[in-house]
């Protein structure tokens, strides 16, 4: 106990010198518009410490901004980095609000320092109560999560559900179905929490609190570290599995430098860099130098050097592959393939609840999910495929929105772009995987969406 009581005095003592170190060199950020010709650039420089590059990053992530391109360096004991990025449209950023908040934020003393806000991502609420689960998926499981909470009194405010690899992780923001608060009492808190571990059969965990200081932290940031702590969620895939090309990740020794190289090529999506340095930072390495940008024909290509906190490189062979295998998982799991189906409605007691039936009653799995509710409009995003990983067909849409009713549905991703060659040629639809495919052929080839008026596209 003396021993653990003298580290923490250090660590303590560490923190308040890094702070002092800080303030006297605070961060600089600066936002340019001139100095390319497609991209808005932000560089900010900055003392160094364990974290900093993940933080500089979920700002931007947050913002749903594009990082067409990166460099950044921390040797030592700054930190520099440049970022080239534009919105989900690729225009620059000339928005003054978005500009005055990356400024503001960034050079916020405390942003850099995960332990003034209790934990890596804590955003202390007394407005929600935020559940965690964490398990083995299986068909229909959302649905039945989402009937518990309904009938438990729990209103769904918003949620995030990623899969990989058969596990499921989720954080869910429920408040009291009645007085629209967070659920506070410990004992209602506890009779949940036991619910819903009778429904995952015992093979999950089950998390809940509410109020400050309570699990209320940055959703996908937490998604990261609890698909991370679950091993079963980066094992290693089957090689012969069907589906997209894999992501490629190397990992070699930079031995005159005393740095660990690290090369990933994999699609280019939003939020990627994200994803992988969440994953680094988790892993506990320091990324003393990198770069990173988006290749011709979707892809992306990032390079890192890195180091392990205590400052050495990756040691052997298992270490290698288990980094190999967590950042391989940490991409892929956000990468849904299948249909990505948006339902935009009013929100009501019970609507997460109904959505996620009739999901499970038409024979579809959900493989990644964004719920959120607002101002009295719930706007719902689904991964959806059938239990085998196959796109979902036209007659399943449209028996949806049957079912749903009044809500507004936007359909994103072609449903047969991923399906059976063969099946799409006996069926005299063509092989595009473009979102115009749906309006186009897909009428053609199914009738009843002649009169599919409430689906709207939108790329």
């Amino acid at each position: 106990m003396a021993l653990m009581a003298a580290a923490a005095a250090r660590m303590d003592d560490h923190d308040e010198y890094a702070k002092l170190v800080r303030g006297m060199n605070p961060p600089r950020v600066v936002i340019d518009n001139d100095a390319s010709d497609d991209a808005t650039v932000i560089r900010v420089d900055s003392v160094n410490s364990h974290g900093t590059l993940l933080a500089v990053v979920q700002v931007i992530a947050d913002l749903n901004l594009v990082i067409r391109k990166a460099y950044f360096s921390s040797d030592g004991s700054w930190f520099m980095d440049v970022f080239n990025v534009t919105d989900r449209d690729g225009n620059k950023v000339v928005d003054a609000p978005t500009i005055s908040y990356i400024q503001k934020t960034l050079e916020a003393d405390d942003w850099y320092y995960p332990e003034a806000r209790n934990t890596v991502g804590i955003v202390p609420s007394e407005e929600y109560t935020s559940i965690e689960l964490t398990g083995t998926d299986r068909p229909g499981l959302l649905s039945e999560v989402c009937a518990v909470l309904a009938v438990m009194g729990c209103a769904v405010q918003s949620a995030e559900l990623w899969t990989h690899n058969t596990r499921v992780a989720a954080v869910v923001h429920v408040t009291d179905a009645e007085s629209g608060g967070a659920i506070d009492d410990a004992g209602r808190i506890a009779d949940i929490s036991a619910r819903l571990g009778n429904l995952l059969r015992g093979q999950s965990d089950v998390r809940a609190g509410g109020g400050a200081g309570s699990l209320a932290q940055h959703k996908e940031r937490r998604l990261h570290q609890m698909m991370f702590d679950d091993r079963g969620g980066h094992a290693a895939p089957d090689a012969d599995a069907a589906g997209p090309a894999r992501t490629e990740v190397s990992v070699t020794a930079c031995a005159e430098r005393g740095y660990t190289a690290v090369v990933v090529r994999c699609r280019d999506r939003p939020k990627l860099l994200f994803d992988t340095v969440c994953t680094i930072t988790d892993m506990e390495y320091v990324v003393h130098h990198g770069t990173v940008s988006a290749e011709p024909g979707g892809g992306a290509y990032q390079e890192y050097y890195i180091r392990h906190v205590d400052g050495h490189a990756v040691r052997c062979e298992a270490e290698r592959q288990r980094l190999v295998r967590c950042l391989e998982a940490a991409i892929e799991r956000r990468t849904a393939e299948g249909l990505e189906l948006e339902v935009r409605t009013g929100d009501r007691a019970g609507l997460l609840s109904d959505i996620t039936r009739i999901f499970r009653e038409n024979g579809l799995t959900i493989r990644r999910a964004e719920i959120s509710s607002s101002g009295g409009e719930a706007v719902d995003t689904f991964y959806l495929s059938d239990p085998q990983g196959h796109p979902v067909e036209a007659k399943t849409i449209e028996a949806i929105r049957a079912q749903v009713g009044e809500a507004t549905l936007r359909v994103k991703n072609n449903p047969f772009a991923a399906g059976d060659d063969a099946a799409r040629k006996d069926a005299g639809v063509a092989g595009a995987g473009t979102t115009a495919f749906i309006f186009g052929n897909l009428f053609k080839f199914y009738r009843p969406f002649q009169s599919f008026s409430l689906v709207k596209l939108y790329s």
